[in-house]
């Protein structure tokens, strides 16, 4: 087929303004007769959202926050552009399951998207998934309504991306059947990975958020630093690909260039390598059978050394109560999550300290974990009473 005879795939993105949603239009623009922006959603960046309003010429614009909506609202006015600037969280649900839409890039940071990801996976969406908490939070319930719906999951973190693309293409989840034996998760260790425990207790937000490899937000940036990040792809995996929290493995990998691994149960392991630049695995699910350009620098590995070593849960417990938290099933993910975003934003303001973080996810598995989960409404509760009781256990820390 000539690229003239491809019928443009129609993309709403979710979190346009941030770090994936950046990235996303970056490849988009690359290929214009391969895709047509429906909508971008933001939650406060105008200005930011304004130009990519410029350039895309979406037909709608969401800002979470009434505030921003009303201030691009008016730019966009005065302007002249044909964008109509809607708010709030039901419009992100209307744009993101809108009949014209065929694919979804999830990209909102934290439990905010997934009531409007879980939408679009029950109206049969082609969702391309760069929302952790969707999974985490909703992991069955989400799987579920994939199922049901014949949506289309395609993973944008660069680790789950990677086994996506190292599994064999007929892959159902059956892992027997497949020949797999485990899956494998690399970790850069992120900024802190030598430091001791007590330095790591001292760390400031701006080291926390200084990552040595990728260009990330300051949440993740953070969960990074922590190894949370690694905890909340671990969790990931188990439903993305039906695996036991014991075929899933976690390996540090400092240079970033190994972004995860399969190992078969012939003794092969099948590596996915490359630059350390988001726009590889969006270029990757974007064009999904096929392969596009991305605008990625090619590989270099001349004179580069490739290491491994096992994480360290001592001094980066988050992975390990995220491992636990899996095992616990139920709503303890939500929990989990719901505490971290808590615990990470008050390290941020520069409220707590950074071993606060794993403490008051701690505290708040215990005080919640065992719940249930069985619908959205259950989910979204455990959200809010975990914030509720991180919120006060980091309250009473504070000087």
């Amino acid at each position: 087929m000539k690229s003239g005879d491809i019928k443009p795939r129609v993309l709403t993105i979710l979190g346009a303004t941030g770090t994936i949603g950046v990235n996303t239009l970056d490849v988009v623009a690359r290929h214009p007769d391969r895709f047509e922006v429906f909508a971008l959603t933001g939650a406060t960046q105008v200005e930011r959202m304004l130009e990519q309003c410029r350039t895309h010429r979406p037909r709608f614009a969401v800002m979470s926050e009434p505030a921003a909506a009303a201030a691009l609202r008016a730019r966009v006015a005065a302007e002249g552009l044909a964008v109509e600037v809607l708010e709030g969280t039901a419009a992100l649900t209307e744009v993101a399951t809108a009949p014209e839409v065929d694919t979804l890039m999830a990209a909102i940071v934290g439990a905010a998207g997934l009531p409007a990801t879980l939408a679009a996976a029950q109206a049969g969406k082609r969702i391309l998934l760069a929302n952790k908490e969707t999974l985490v939070v909703s992991g069955q319930l989400f799987m579920d309504a994939i199922a049901a719906s014949g949506a289309e999951l395609l993973p944008i973190d660069s680790e789950h991306n990677a086994i996506f693309q190292a599994l064999p293409r007929d892959f159902s989840g059956d892992f027997q059947q497949a020949g797999v034996k485990a899956l494998w998760l690399t970790a850069s260790g992120g900024p802190f990975r030598t430091l001791s425990a007590e330095a790591i207790a001292a760390a400031t937000p701006a080291q926390a958020v200084a990552h040595p490899n990728w260009v990330m937000g300051k949440k993740i940036s953070v969960d990074s630093a922590s190894l949370m990040n690694k905890g909340l792809e671990v969790i990931e995996a188990r439903w993305l690909f039906n695996a036991r929290p014991e075929q899933i493995k976690v390996v540090v990998h400092p240079q970033s260039i190994v972004h995860s691994m399969v190992e078969y149960a012939d003794g092969s392991v099948i590596a996915q390598m490359g630059t350390p630049d988001m726009r590889t695995p969006i270029a990757y699910a974007l064009g999904f059978p096929e392969r596009i350009e991305a605008g990625v620098s090619a590989l270099e590995l001349m004179g580069r050394q490739l290491t491994f070593e096992a994480p360290d849960t001592a001094r980066f417990p988050c992975l390990q109560l995220a491992f636990d938290a899996l095992a616990a099933g139920g709503n303890a993910a939500a929990v989990l999550n719901a505490a971290n975003e808590v615990a990470v934003a008050r390290f941020l303001d520069g409220a707590v300290p950074f071993p606060a973080i794993a403490a008051s996810i701690a505290h708040t598995l215990d005080a919640l974990a065992g719940g249930a989960a069985d619908t959205l409404d259950d989910l979204l509760e455990a959200d809010r009473q975990a914030r509720s009781v991180a919120d006060a256990y980091l309250g009473a820390l504070r000087p």
